[in-house]
């Protein structure tokens, strides 16, 4: 299936592409070449293959939560730029009405 040019400079103008009269050329030829391979993956029969969402099993990568003891509050502040007793303390945010 060929992929015309005037296709290839209607897509770069939707996404504000700027391609040279070549590069539309090589763009033209390189998107017929995977219409061409999509149309031969299309007459592969796929009734007996069950649908999947993703071609690697997918595991969780979450560890399970445990109950862990605190940071003490003088080793949480001890990066902290400013702190007020046990408090971080941080520039105002909330103006005076």
């Amino acid at each position: 299936m060929a992929f015309a040019s005037d296709e290839v400079r209607y897509v770069a103008e939707l996404a504000r592409l700027h391609l040279t009269d070549e590069e539309i050329k090589r763009f033209a030829s390189q998107l017929g070449e995977i219409l061409k391979y999509v149309e031969k993956l299309q007459k592969l029969d796929t009734k007996d293959v069950a649908p999947a969402d993703h071609v690697l099993p997918v595991t969780d990568v979450f560890r399970e939560d445990e109950v862990q003891a605190s940071l003490p509050p003088k080793s949480a502040l001890s990066n902290a730029p400013e702190a007020d007793g046990a408090f971080f303390k941080v520039p105002r945010v909330i103006e005076d009405v």
